[in-house]
C-alpha cells in the first residue's frame, strides 16, 4: 500500500474514533448525537449502544469504502475546481460508510447465524441477540449524524441524505433477497438476479462512498449517479471474488465454506446449477445438512467438491476479476485503479 493510502487511512481512522468514541462521556459526542436527553438516561445506558459497533471496528477491516470516498472526492475536485465540502469536512462524513457497514455486517451475522466475524464471536454472541440488533439499528440512525454537523447550506445537506437514505433501502432490498434463497434450499435464482441482489446489498455501498466523494468534490447529482453505478459493479466484482475465496482459502476471520452452512445461492453455485442441473437436488441435501451440524459437518466439503467438478470457482473468479477491471478503466484516476487492482488476490490475476 502507498504511502499516501497509509496517510489517508490513518485521518479516516480518527475520524471514526471522534464519530464513535469509546464512552458517550467523551467530550460533547452525547448532546451532538442525541440532544438533550432526560436525566435518567445516563451513560451507561447509551454506552450499550456504542460497544458492540466499537468493538467491531475496533477489529478492523480494509476501510477501503471511507478510502474510496476520499480518493473519489480528489478526483472530482480536480474535475470540477470548485469542491463543495473542504478536505477536513469530507474526512468528517467518512464515518457514515464505514457505520453503515458496521451495522449491516452486525445485521447479516444474525440474519444467517454467524459465528464468527473478523476472527471473534460475532457481535450477537458476544452481547445478545437483543443488544446487538438494537445497537446495530441505532448505528445506521447514528451514522449520518456527521452530516448534521457540517457547515454548509441546508441544499447540500439534503442531497448527502438523499443519497445516503436511498442507498441504504437498497441494501436492505438486496438483503431480502439473499436471505429468500438461503432459507429456500431448493430455490436457486437465476445469476441475473443474484447479479441484482449483489448490486444492491454490496455494490451500494460502494455506490454510497463514491456518490458522497463526487457531490464533496462539487460534482453534480446527475455526474455522481453516473460514478456510482460503475462503483456498484466493482463492488460486485469483490463480492463474486469473495463468494469464490469462501470456496477456497476460507475468507479472513472465517472457516472456508461457511457458505454452504448459510445456504447462500453464491455465482459459482449458480454457475454450476445452470452447468449441471442434476446436481441440484444433492446441493440443497449438503446445505440442509451443514446448516443442522455446523460448519465442521462433512456436507460442507460434500458441498465444493460437487461444485468443484464443473470449473464454477475458476468461472466466478474470472468474472468477479473482469468486472474489476472492466469497471475501473472506465474511471479516469490512477489511484482508484491502484486501490482496486491491488485488492485482487494474485491467484486470480
Amino acid at each position: 500500500m502507498s504511502n499516501e493510502f497509509k496517510c489517508i487511512l490513518e485521518r479516516i481512522e480518527n475520524a471514526l474514533n471522534k464519530a464513535l468514541p469509546k464512552s458517550s462521556a467523551e467530550g460533547n459526542w452525547k448532546v451532538n448525537s442525541f440532544g438533550q436527553l432526560p436525566s435518567g438516561a445516563e451513560t451507561e445506558y447509551i454506552d450499550k449502544l456504542i460497544e458492540p459497533n466499537k468493538r467491531l471496528v475496533e477489529l478492523g477491516g480494509k476501510r477501503w469504502r471511507p478510502l474510496f470516498l476520499i480518493l473519489s472526492y480528489q478526483m472530482a475536485c480536480k474535475m470540477s475546481g470548485k469542491p463543495a465540502l473542504s478536505e477536513e469536512q469530507t474526512y468528517s462524513i467518512t464515518p457514515l460508510i464505514e457505520f453503515v457497514h458496521t451495522a449491516s455486517l452486525i445485521h447479516d451475522d444474525i440474519e444467517d447465524s454467524a459465528d464468527l466475524r473478523r476472527g471473534k464471536p460475532a457481535a450477537h454472541i458476544s452481547f445478545g441477540l437483543d443488544t446487538a440488533l438494537n445497537a446495530a439499528s441505532w448505528l445506521y440512525f447514528e451514522a449520518p449524524v456527521c452530516i448534521n454537523q457540517l457547515d454548509v447550506n441546508d441544499s447540500l445537506k439534503l442531497e448527502l441524505y438523499k443519497v445516503y437514505t436511498n442507498e441504504l433501502r437498497r441494501l436492505h432490498l438486496g438483503q431480502a433477497m439473499d436471505i429468500f434463497w438461503h432459507r429456500n434450499p431448493c430455490v436457486f435464482p437465476p445469476q441475473n438476479e443474484y447479479l441484482a441482489m449483489v448490486k444492491s446489498k454490496t455494490g451500494t455501498l460502494a455506490s454510497l462512498a463514491a456518490k458522497l466523494g463526487c457531490i464533496a468534490g462539487g460534482l453534480s447529482f446527475a455526474e455522481a449517479e453516473k460514478f456510482g453505478e460503475i462503483a456498484a459493479d466493482i463492488g460486485m466484482g469483490f463480492q463474486i471474488i469473495d463468494d469464490v475465496i469462501n470456496l477456497t482459502t476460507g475468507n479472513v476471520g472465517k472457516k472456508r465454506g461457511d457458505d454452504i452452512v448459510e445456504g447462500k445461492k453464491s455465482l459459482p453455485v449458480l454457475i454450476h446449477a445452470e452447468l449441471c442441473p442434476q446436481d441440484k437436488n444433492q446441493i440443497s441435501e449438503c446445505m440442509e445438512e451443514a446448516a443442522a451440524h455446523g460448519i465442521d459437518s462433512p456436507a460442507v466439503e460434500n458441498c465444493i467438491a460437487i461444485l468443484s467438478k464443473s470449473g464454477c470457482i475458476q468461472k466466478a473468479a474470472e468474472r468477479g476479476r473482469k468486472l474489476i477491471e472492466e469497471s475501473c478503466s472506465k474511471i479516469s484516476s490512477a489511484q482508484i485503479t491502484e486501490l482496486f487492482t491491488s485488492m485482487i488476490p494474485e491467484t486470480f490475476l
